[in-house]
């Protein structure tokens, strides 16, 4: 259960300059704090239901520097998207096609990986996920962003071999990352492949 989001603002000095950033807050049923920016600038702050504003606001100042960071590092590589001169209509015709060739490309990497990997994949999702390449659920779905057909294949394998690994460990510790690494050895590049050049990864 969670309550809809509110518009507030948290303004914040950088560098001799004043920030005044819209954010939601949602409150809901959950025990812990998180502070999410999404690739469009979104700022969201989640917070239980007891959490007092007096809280809130402490939490916000304690995280102000990542969140000024973490903005401006997506303001920057939002502005350095390539420029498109397709049409909406243009573009909504190329992304059904991009997602239909996910949908028949996807469950292919799967099935290949999935024999090195172990694990029981019960379904495959073909997703636009705004902040993730992909997620595994703990009933074992895969969910992947058609986006990557854009990337080169081989970045679109790691997130594969990735997602396969959470099957069998549902977290990052370094047991799941020694499993990456044994199917996918050159997994960190491809990792920082996505974090320097993912946003470019647009029609």
């Amino acid at each position: 259960m969670r309550t809809e989001g509110s518009c507030n603002t948290i303004r914040i000095r950088y560098q001799s300059r004043l920030y005044e950033l819209p954010y939601t807050l949602i409150r809901s049923s959950r025990k812990s704090c998180s502070i999410s920016i999404d690739g469009e600038g979104r700022i969201t702050v989640r917070v239980p239901f007891h959490l007092s504003e007096k809280e809130i606001s402490r939490l916000l100042v304690e995280k102000r520097l990542w969140i000024i960071k973490k903005y401006l590092e997506t303001e920057k590589r939002r502005a350095e998207r390539p420029v498109s001169d397709l049409t909406d209509a243009q573009r909504d015709a190329l992304e059904k096609r991009y997602v239909a060739a996910a949908k028949e490309y996807f469950p292919k990497r799967v099935a290949y990986f999935l024999q090195f990997t172990g694990g029981s994949c019960e379904r495959i999702s073909i997703r636009d996920q705004k902040t993730r390449w992909g997620s595994c659920s703990a009933r074992g779905t895969l969910s992947f962003n058609w986006r990557l057909m854009l990337a080169p294949p081989a970045i679109l394998d790691y997130v594969v071999v990735h997602e396969l690994c959470h099957l069998t460990y549902m977290n990052h510790s370094p047991a799941f990352w020694e499993k990456v690494e044994s199917v996918y050895p050159d997994y960190r590049a491809a990792r920082q492949w996505l974090k320097d050049h993912g946003h470019e990864l647009v029609l």
